[in-house]
């Protein structure tokens, strides 16, 4: 059950941060707000979930040797540096509209924004690969 969950957390996260970008270039802030804060929380406990899931089952090799699990690995590899890099920028990036300071909010978001939002887009491409194209 527990990677089923891991993956609808990263499909919300992913929507809550188009929502969210929606929500500012249409200048409303509050919503933006509310929407990024949600994502944040979200995202906390996915990392919670997915610590438990990771002490609780056994690592298992993705199953063949062709292209699927080469093309598999290359987006494990990028999803997995990127969400280390993206910890980091997301903290940094919310410290930052917290204390009004929008100008290097901005600047900041640039690239913070892309980033997550690739690691819960590739998250839930993780997750159908594992459960649906070669499930276990």
């Amino acid at each position: 059950m527990l990677p089923h969950v891991c993956g609808t957390l990263n499909a919300v996260i992913a929507a809550l941060l188009l929502a969210a970008l929606a929500a500012i270039r249409t200048g409303r802030r509050e919503l933006h707000a509310r929407f990024m804060g949600t994502a944040v929380v979200t995202g906390v406990g996915f990392l919670v979930i997915y610590t438990l899931q990771s002490a609780i089952l056994e690592h298992r090799r993705f199953p063949g040797h062709d292209w699927i699990r080469a093309t598999f690995i290359a987006i494990l590899g990028s999803h997995e540096l990127l969400a280390v890099v993206a910890v980091p920028l997301i903290a940094r990036t919310v410290y930052l509209a917290r204390k009004g300071r929008f100008a290097e909010h901005r600047k900041l978001v640039r690239f913070t924004y892309p980033v997550w939002l690739y690691v819960a887009v590739t998250g839930i491409v993780i997750y159908w690969m594992n459960n649906y194209v070669r499930p276990r």
